[in-house]
């Protein structure tokens, strides 16, 4: 995590979270104050380091409020490994399904994409130069030495003839000759790297051999079984399992290509391992999602398997265990946990009481409003209305929504909420797609440059689907 990040105090980190996320006010300074703890405990002395852990959150809210984007938007601005999984997909050990151990496995494996992209940056010069070297290589190979059996049976005979002396004059004189070879190839590559440098040999096929990157699969294993191991056998035995293979593209694209190889070649992979762990288990963030769909106890109504199994094997990883992954033993007990369900239909008090106790941050998110809609379609860096009219600007058509058409639009998806089921902010992805499917349909065809949406034009297009109820169910 850098310094800057770091710095940041908590009313910085709602100010960094508002630019994409319209209210939840409450939820923000909860996951605002819990990265901000991070930070205050590396700065603790080493013996009480260890004491403080993370203080794990719980959210409760309806679906599409901004839950999911709350804890994705903080791990981006930490700089942090973070996963999503749904907890409905987790079945108790025993059963047929993903063992909630993948979840630390999978953030390992974040951390680890996350350290190694960054390393990789580092050594990004370099590695394009040595991308060059090769390219010229294949290119213009320098001259070598030919050493073949007729050629030493020829010398050893001219050498019984004419004596050694005389043998020594001749390699010496085939020496200079090839250092001449050599000196104009050398020109010649020179003129060649300057050339590939500049770009001007883009264009220019060539057939360059790579690692296969294929992953070894093995037929019959799941997921959770085989394929842990053969990634591990995979890393152990490194170049046994990697294959080469040659591929025939342009020069820009063998540029890129080589400079990836080159700079996994130069940075130190067990280093990255190691500090891919430390990262994963000091800084990680897990997002479980839907974890209202398993607060169940046994007994209780239902038809799914084992819910309070589910909780209990859950709990061990919420409290701190260690995980074997492929990048090493992972601990978990400093990783920041935000779980989040609608509990609609059960409660958090259905959750065990163990599970309870680990997540002591509970924030409710509130329903959004009409004014809500408003915002979120101006205000936050990837509105949606600024991501239509990118769209309909690479076609030529300059889009524009009046004051008055998104007052309208705002109103209808609060509408459609309220009538139907309550998606949130989702709403407006399914009433901006019908309301502009015409125009996407026909915008390459389209000679008119400027198109301004009026209230008029989105009742006109969406009105009468509102209204009806049973339509807008199916549709909206």
């Amino acid at each position: 995590m850098s310094e800057s990040i770091e710095g940041l105090t908590p009313r910085e980190i709602v100010r960094e979270l508002d630019k994409y996320i319209v209210g939840q006010g409450q939820a923000k300074r909860a996951v605002a104050v819990a990265l901000r703890n991070r930070f205050r405990r590396r700065r603790l002395p080493e013996e009480l380091r260890d004491e403080v852990i993370p203080k794990n959150i719980l959210m409760i809210g309806p679906t599409g409020v901004g839950k999911t984007e709350i804890a994705r938007r903080l791990a981006a601005l930490a700089n942090a490994p973070f996963i999503k999984v749904e907890a409905s997909k987790f079945t108790e050990v025993g059963y047929v399904g993903r063992d909630v151990d993948s979840m630390v496995r999978d953030l390992a494996q974040v951390a680890y994409r996350l350290v190694e992209a960054e390393r990789i940056e580092m050594v990004q010069d370099q590695a394009r130069e040595r991308a060059i070297d090769r390219i010229v290589n294949i290119l213009e190979p320098l001259p070598q030495r030919e050493h073949s059996p007729s050629d030493f049976i020829s010398s050893l005979s001219e050498a019984m003839q004419s004596g050694f002396q005389s043998r020594s004059e001749a390699r010496q004189e085939e020496d200079d000759r090839l250092r001449a070879q050599v000196q104009r190839k050398e020109r010649l590559r020179e003129r060649l790297r300057q050339e590939i440098a500049a770009g001007e040999r883009d264009q220019q096929p060539i057939d360059i051999e790579v690692e296969d990157q294929t992953p070894v699969t093995v037929q019959g294993f799941g997921a959770n079984g085989m394929d842990e191991v053969i990634s591990n056998l995979t890393d152990a035995l490194g170049s046994a399992f990697r294959k080469k293979r040659t591929r025939s593209v342009m020069v820009a694209e063998a540029r890129r290509i080589l400079a990836e190889e080159e700079a996994r070649k130069l940075i130190d992979q067990e280093d990255v391992r190691r500090d891919a762990v430390h990262r994963a288990e000091d800084t990680g963030i897990i997002f479980i999602d839907e974890i209202d769909k398993i607060a169940g106890r046994e007994g209780t109504h239902g038809p799914e398997v084992s819910r309070e199994g589910v909780q209990r094997d859950i709990l061990p990883i919420i409290e701190g265990s260690t995980v074997v992954t492929r990048y090493g033993p992972v601990r978990t007990d400093h990783v920041l946990f935000v779980a989040a369900g609608a509990f609609h239909i059960s409660k958090p008090s259905d959750l065990i009481p163990e599970l309870q106790g680990r997540l002591p941050l509970r924030v409710e998110l509130d329903a959004l409003t009409e004014a809500d809609f408003r915002r979120i379609l101006t205000e936050p860096k990837n509105a949606l209305l600024r991501q239509y009219e990118a769209l309909m600007a690479t076609e030529g058509i300059h889009l524009k929504f009046d004051d008055d058409a998104i007052d309208e639009l705002s109103r209808m998806a609060f509408r459609v909420n309220e009538s139907a089921e309550n998606i949130g902010a989702r709403r407006l992805h399914t009433i901006m797609e019908k309301l502009l499917e015409e125009l996407s349909f026909e915008a390459p065809d389209l000679e008119v440059h400027d198109f301004v949406i009026t209230r008029q034009y989105v009742q006109d297009r969406l009105g009468s689907l509102v209204q009806d109820q049973d339509r807008s169910r199916f549709i909206l």
